[in-house]
């Protein structure tokens, strides 16, 4: 396309969504940041981003993603703002973990919402407009809990795999024209969710933050690293051009070879 794409990024005011909309904001797209609210947090990001690429190219769009009303505004707040939505990145997600029998239902309900359903929600509010203007990328950021599981993550992994899946539906039904459907399946990414997590286990443990660094990535990633989120984001940026075109229903691990053990 000639003209800016136009993207929301969900979740966007910090970790991997944070580091996509960075991606597609230096690629040169206009790019709407989202959050609950504006707090200061998405304050902060907006700033931040309006700085860097201008006032024009930026506008947050703030929506609970697990209510369908929400997301639709969020849409309009974007196509009123850039005259489109060509590309739909949907971040945003939360966790819980316990076993099964101890699960709360309403955690239960919750994550699925959140992390499932917002996703069946936002497919629905940008495709009839996508394919009436003969382009869209959806780009649905699973996990490498789509494809496997661990224990004490019951909602989390049951609603990965529900993404993969509702993707892969989503991509045959728009097969024949120029709207793609894919997922990015993270391992571990080093965000300040997982640092903090990091320095937990460090403070519980009695050791450094380097050390259990390590061991938290060693547990699953053969590579010993950490993805990144500007790794996620690059990804997405490809995904949208016109090299990715015939590029749908897939999903793609970024997981330093968790999967492929």
């Amino acid at each position: 396309m000639s003209e800016p794409l136009s993207v929301i990024v969900t979740g966007s005011t910090s970790g991997i969504g944070m580091g996509v909309a960075h991606c597609f904001a230096k690629s040169g797209a206009k790019v709407a940041l989202n959050g609950r609210r504006m707090n200061d947090a998405a304050k902060a990001a907006l700033d931040e981003f309006q700085a860097a690429y201008g006032a024009d190219n930026v506008v947050f769009a703030g929506a609970d993603i697990s209510l369908p009303e929400q997301v639709a505004e969020m849409v309009a707040t974007t196509t009123q703002a850039f005259g489109r939505v060509d590309v739909l990145v949907q971040n945003a997600g939360i966790q819980h973990t316990e076993t099964v029998v101890d699960f709360p239902a309403e955690k239960w309900d919750q994550i699925i919402n959140v992390n499932l359903s917002s996703v069946f929600h936002g497919a629905q509010a940008v495709l009839p407009a996508m394919l009436a203007q003969g382009f869209g990328r959806i780009i649905n950021v699973a996990s490498v809990h789509g494809l496997v599981a661990s224990k004490e993550k019951a909602a989390y992994v049951a609603a990965k795999h529900g993404v993969i899946g509702l993707t892969k539906v989503m991509a045959l039904e728009t097969a024949e024209t120029n709207v793609t459907c894919n997922c990015i399946c993270p391992g571990w990414v080093l965000t300040p969710l997982v640092e903090k997590q990091i320095h937990a286990r460090a403070e519980e443990n009695g050791t450094t933050y380097e050390i259990e660094k390590l061991k938290l990535v060693a547990e699953k990633q053969p590579s010993l690293e950490f993805a990144t989120p500007e790794q996620i984001g690059a990804l997405a940026v490809f995904l949208s051009t016109e090299p990715a075109a015939q590029i749908t229903g897939q999903s793609i691990a970024v997981d330093g070879g968790w999967t492929a053990q």
